[in-house]
């Protein structure tokens, strides 16, 4: 039994979310909208980056912590 996925869309599903879209937000506030989403998309991947520094940071730290306490022994 093969299963069929949930949130596929072909082109005439998207217009038709697009023509809904443009009906309740309007013309006007849809660049707005746009520029919201990608403020928050740069936001989220600086975000990111900074955890991914710390991360690296973390490890950096524990890998030279143990090579010193390696020496002392």
């Amino acid at each position: 039994m093969q299963l069929l996925p949930l949130f596929t869309m072909g082109p005439l599903e998207w217009v038709v979310i697009g023509v809904v879209v443009l009906l309740v937000l309007g013309p006007t506030q849809i660049p707005k909208l746009a520029k919201m989403f990608g403020k928050a998309s740069k936001k989220f991947k600086e975000g990111q980056k900074e955890y991914e520094d710390e991360e690296e940071e973390r490890k950096s730290s524990v890998k030279k912590e143990s090579a010193d306490g390696e020496e002392k022994a």
